[in-house]
């Protein structure tokens, strides 16, 4: 009977204390969370991979790296960048292994040129994206001005709004231009200069309403909502044309695909199949193809390229 008292009062005690424990864990993963809160202490990354990502983020090939990929609009670091490069680099090689039959190192070679056109050719398609998001976000911008304005705010105490309230990209030039009026200079010379890293021609009829406003007066909250109109009229049209051409333009992304992979599939089924594509007359139709493909490719994009 005592021994199944004591058994009885141990199990208590076992889960009272396991309860206690989870509630001090509990606590002390509140009490850091408040602390990093309070002081501003970001947690270490302590993976040898990361810790090599981050020095390699550091060096100056990475900032011109960073540069690229902040113009095509990609949120991602050169790191990690790279990592993706290298892990697709690897699969196509895996691919032309087991699929085209290519061996090593001939296999590696081509995954590597595959990667290295890929990206090219998506810092080509994507080079305008930075410019193309600054514009979608500029009604907004011209929005919240007139309404600070409307407010009683100053033009400088909007644009710190602006900073404030606007997400990336524009949040991050306008913050820029915060800082620099803040340092003293002079409101035409930053408005200036952020239309020099913004070439854009919405931009500039900005930039050219917030001098023209400045220097002959009149009410630039009212101007400031009607191009806010304006450019989110044009932003639906833009959005109806994308919608209207989506077809044609998954259209030309899948002709120059399906030929390709169909030869691949045959390749694979039978071996050898692609082989007198390169001897011979086989270079000759491998060539008109290639120029086929590519003149296909830019012709249907061309005549979906609408501009408004």
């Amino acid at each position: 009977m005592s021994i199944s008292i004591l058994f009885s009062f141990s199990v208590l005690l076992a889960i009272w204390g396991m309860y206690e424990y989870l509630g001090y864990r509990a606590k002390k993963t509140e009490w850091k969370k408040r602390t990093e809160e309070w002081y501003d202490i970001k947690a270490k990354r302590k993976s040898f991979i990361i810790v090599w990502g981050d020095r390699f983020d550091r060096t100056p090939h990475a900032k011109e790296v960073q540069q690229k990929l902040v113009r095509a609009n990609i949120a991602l670091a050169p790191s990690e960048y790279y990592g993706i490069l290298l892990i697709g680099a690897m699969g196509v090689a895996f691919f032309l292994n087991s699929v085209v039959g290519l061996h090593a190192p001939i296999n590696l070679v081509g995954g590597a040129a595959c990667m290295y056109i890929a990206q090219n050719l998506m810092f080509i398609m994507r080079r305008n994206k930075y410019q193309e998001r600054l514009n979608d976000q500029l009604s907004e911008v011209c929005r919240l001005l007139a309404n600070s304005l409307r407010a009683g705010m100053t033009l400088s105490q909007g644009i710190e709004l602006v900073a404030k309230e606007i997400p990336q990209p524009a949040g991050q030039e306008f913050s820029r231009m915060a800082r620099e009026l803040q340092l003293g200079v002079s409101f035409d010379r930053a408005l200036s200069e952020m239309e020099k890293r913004i070439p854009t021609r919405d931009f500039r009829i900005f930039a050219a309403t917030l001098f023209i406003q400045r220097r002959a007066g009149g009410n630039l909250s009212e101007v400031l909502q009607e191009m806010a109109e304006t450019l989110e009229d044009r932003r639906i049209v833009n959005q109806e044309i994308k919608t209207m051409t989506a077809e044609q333009r998954y259209v030309s992304i899948l002709v120059p695909i399906m030929p390709i992979a169909l030869v691949l599939m045959m390749n694979a089924m039978n071996k050898g199949f692609i082989d007198p594509l390169f001897s011979g007359f086989g270079l000759v139709l491998l060539g008109f193809f290639i120029v086929g493909t590519v003149l296909s490719y830019v012709l249907v994009k061309k005549v979906t390229n609408i501009k408004v």
